[in-house]
């Protein structure tokens, strides 16, 4: 350990805008891995939570927007990352797709994905992990009701990027029905991931708060 350098365990998260990944990675590991390649590994781990979460998946009949645990893992790697952290991984991820790698819900892949009827929930990601990871950063992910608010805000952000979208490409511009298959129907489906986060955070906060050594 670098002398003179502060334990991370030790600094206050919301002067240094540090989050729950920063401390959830070992001390030990951390100390001797290189910066930037810490900041590598822990974008990485947030790729592949969204690829597993769009592994998770099934369609309702009638409707072409899967049910997902895409964007859970969208808003759970934003709240681990923070804000650059966060908006790198869901960059990468959608670069992974656009590519070629089957990361997309069903294992798809594809520029075609991106510009279809589900295209703008997908790049709805970026802008959502941009909020959710820099609240995350202000410590809103430290609290029950600021995980909800949090996650919340991020949940909106992909819906009013992915119902237009959903509108213009697979509706002939009708927003009310796009709001209907692309939004009301997975009001449900977000109320669980959001309730399934907002105990996620908290508790995670707790952990590396009570960990052996700790004061």
């Amino acid at each position: 350990m670098t002398i003179g350098m502060p334990r991370i365990d030790r600094l206050p998260a919301q002067e240094r805008g540090l989050t729950i990944g920063d401390f959830l990675v070992p001390i030990r590991v951390s100390e001797r891995m290189h910066v930037r390649a810490r900041h590598i590994a822990l974008v990485l781990i947030g790729v592949l939570l969204i690829t597993i979460g769009a592994q998770i998946y099934f369609y309702v009949p009638g409707n072409p927007v899967p049910f997902t645990f895409q964007t859970f893992g969208v808003l759970l790697s934003a709240g681990a990352l923070g804000f650059r952290r966060g908006i790198a991984a869901s960059a990468i991820y959608l670069l992974l797709g656009a590519i070629g790698f089957g990361v997309f819900a069903g294992g798809r892949h594809g520029i075609d994905i991106l510009l279809g009827a589900t295209g703008g929930y997908l790049i709805g990601f970026v802008v959502a992990s941009a909020i959710v990871g820099r609240l995350a950063e202000l410590g809103w992910d430290r609290t029950i009701p600021g995980a909800i608010g949090a996650m919340l805000f991020g949940s909106l952000a992909i819906y009013a990027v992915g119902v237009p979208w959903l509108a213009y490409v697979a509706f002939g511009g009708d927003l009310t029905k796009a709001y209907e298959q692309g939004m009301a129907t997975f009001l449900w489906w977000d109320a669980l991931k959001l309730a399934l986060a907002a105990a996620a955070f908290p508790a995670a906060w707790w952990f590396v708060g009570r960990r052996p050594g700790d004061r």
